[in-house]
């Protein structure tokens, strides 16, 4: 089975960058949808980033600019670099693969996820 690896996050002034890495434990990136989530304390999931298994992405509006996902196949490796970070990044992150439907409204039921990296953003 697939097992996904969250690292990277960390605390982080506003204006600075983090780069969050996503380990796999097989090879999938190239025929399946990976993404990146998260979620704050009292809020829903949210969907940050998806990237498909021909490198085409979609970003929340909130995120877009600032934020990119790429992914290494031969790494079994997924990223999400994040730059100009605000207060309002402040969330617990996810990475999942073989999502369903391949948007950040995937079914919560569906793929693989990762256990999360917390990532605080100062004012």
């Amino acid at each position: 089975q697939v097992q996904l690896v969250e690292s990277g996050g960390g605390s982080v002034p506003a204006g600075g960058s983090l780069r969050l890495s996503c380990a796999a434990s097989v090879y999938t990136y190239s025929i399946n949808c990976m993404g990146w989530f998260r979620q704050a304390p009292g809020k829903e999931r949210e969907g940050v980033a998806i990237i498909d298994r021909w490198g085409g992405t979609n970003y929340a509006d909130s995120v877009k600019g600032r934020f990119t996902i790429s992914k290494a196949d031969a790494r079994n490796t997924l990223y999400l670099q994040m730059n100009s970070l605000q207060s309002e990044d402040t969330a617990t992150y996810y990475c999942a693969t073989n999502l369903s439907p391949c948007t950040r409204n995937a079914r919560r039921e569906s793929g693989y996820w990762g256990q999360g990296t917390q990532v605080t953003v100062s004012s």
